[in-house]
């Protein structure tokens, strides 16, 4: 068995902020709510900084979010009407607490907390530069050299700060920060990673996704654009555009399975882009069966378009246990690999003597896949098609999503067939990278470098 110990992925997190405009409104709450929302994107640990006329308090620990706040003395202890908070996913080895967010610095007179999602991928080169000039890193996540970074041009005025930070960082990135009377959002240039703004009759609002609006009774207002600053303040939002935009590329793996089915990213339905990728793999993969099931939960709007698609039923096959995290973002293979049977059970009554027809998000390492296949032979099933709502996965990401080294990616060392006979499924497709694309809309503003290997900036070949 190939061992993943050694992998060293970049996290994904969430992200979010509020700036309202009561001075006497106490944020936390707001946004505890908001990352409860946004806790499927990182499990690791979890934060706020909450703003009170330019002074800042923060909480972080390790841990899920209903843990680390627990009770209301916590949050009332984090003054302002305007905050940020975070959830974070890591590996083993980075959970260290000193790496949670929101991060904190002290500027003269000042303090900014800042909070960040994605990966940069000259992270190392320009933490090197800071160094050598004198600067004492505290933690090993590359959020600390953006922060490092925004105070050493904060002299030169709040936006032009965040532009000469833009300028200099490359890679994936959405960050809110708030800064004396102000928060700020900033979304990449290619806006791999999702940030959207929304609004309430007090305030308004920052997330990662539009789930985490929808928990306070916000509205959805719009997507962040990509290379976009935005600064809101007791006037109101100001936009400002980066000067090095480029071509959309936005992550499409946030629509097969990062994002909640609920949200809306980049104005498309995340439910209904999986739903459309299920007909349309029906129609590039078909084959003969009496149920359809889908792995809970990313997979089952896949296995309803399937189902519906095809005219074989859908049932459910296999029951999540609701208390336990994804076994995706796990932070070692071995604890993947056992959390797939507490994490789910076969529903034996829907599956055996069936000829079963199972759906996935993805194949990434196959091992999961292989016990899924396991688990429903055990429960009775005559057969068993493995069906994918993604293309195989055959270049690592860059860009802060959990994929390991390329050469332990089943799909960029094996064949279909392989990775089936590997599996033990009866039969293996997955949706072509063109079905992929019309699932969500047909154009060609995604990032696919993870099938494709097209990545949209130059990337460390050495981690490749």
């Amino acid at each position: 068995m190939i061992n993943f110990d050694d992998d060293k992925i970049k996290e994904e997190c969430g992200v979010a902020g509020i700036f309202s405009n009561q001075e006497d409104e106490e944020v936390s709450r707001l946004l505890y709510y908001c990352l409860y929302a946004l806790q499927h994107r990182g499990q690791e640990s979890a934060g706020i900084a909450t703003n009170k006329g330019g002074k800042i308090s923060k909480w972080k620990e390790n841990g899920l979010v209903s843990d680390i706040f627990r009770g209301d003395e916590i949050l009332d202890s984090l003054k302002g009407n305007i905050g940020i908070g975070h959830v974070r996913y890591s590996t083993c080895g980075d959970g260290d607490i000193r790496n949670a967010q929101p991060l904190m610095v002290n500027y003269k007179t000042s303090q900014i907390a800042l909070a960040h999602n994605g990966n940069l991928v000259n992270a190392k080169a320009l933490r090197d530069m800071l160094e050598d000039s004198g600067v004492v890193f505290q933690t090993d996540i590359d959020t600390e050299v953006i922060v490092n970074l925004f105070a050493r041009s904060l002299k030169d005025g709040l936006v032009n700060a965040i532009k000469r930070v833009v300028e200099i960082i490359k890679g994936a990135y959405a960050v809110v920060i708030t800064t004396e009377d102000k928060l700020v959002g900033i979304r990449d240039p290619h806006g791999l990673r999702p940030l959207c703004l929304g609004k309430t009759k007090t305030s308004y609002v920052l997330a990662s996704e539009s789930c985490a609006l929808d928990a306070i009774g916000a509205e959805l207002v719009r997507d962040i654009e990509p290379g976009e600053i935005v600064v809101i303040d007791k006037d109101g939002v100001k936009s400002f555009q980066q000067n090095n935009w480029v071509k959309r590329k936005s992550c499409i793996f946030e629509l097969i399975y990062f994002a909640r089915p609920d949200s809306v990213i980049d104005e498309r339905s995340v439910y209904l882009s999986r739903h459309n990728a299920g007909i349309i793999l029906a129609k590039e993969n078909p084959v003969e069966g009496d149920v359809v099931i889908g792995v809970p939960d990313s997979g089952i709007p896949a296995a309803i378009g399937y189902a519906k698609e095809s005219g074989i039923p859908y049932g459910m096959g296999l029951i999540k246990n609701k208390y336990i995290g994804r076994t995706f973002i796990q932070p070692n293979q071995k604890l993947r690999e056992e959390g797939v049977r507490i994490k789910l059970n076969a529903l034996k009554e829907n599956i055996e003597d069936k000829r079963v027809i199972i759906i996935d998000d993805s194949i990434v390492r196959g091992t999961t896949s292989k016990r899924l296949v396991e688990m429903l032979r055990e429960a009775g099933a005559k057969e068993v098609h493995f069906r994918v709502s993604s293309p195989p996965v055959a270049h690592t990401c860059h860009f802060g999503i959990d994929t390991p080294y390329r050469q332990h990616l089943i799909g960029a060392t094996h064949s279909v067939e392989e990775i089936r006979k590997m599996i033990g499924a009866d039969t293996l497709g997955f949706i072509s990278v063109n079905g992929l694309v019309e699932s969500v809309g047909g154009e060609d503003k995604y990032c696919k470098a993870c099938f494709d290997g097209d990545y949209p900036m130059e990337v460390p070949i050495m981690y490749d």
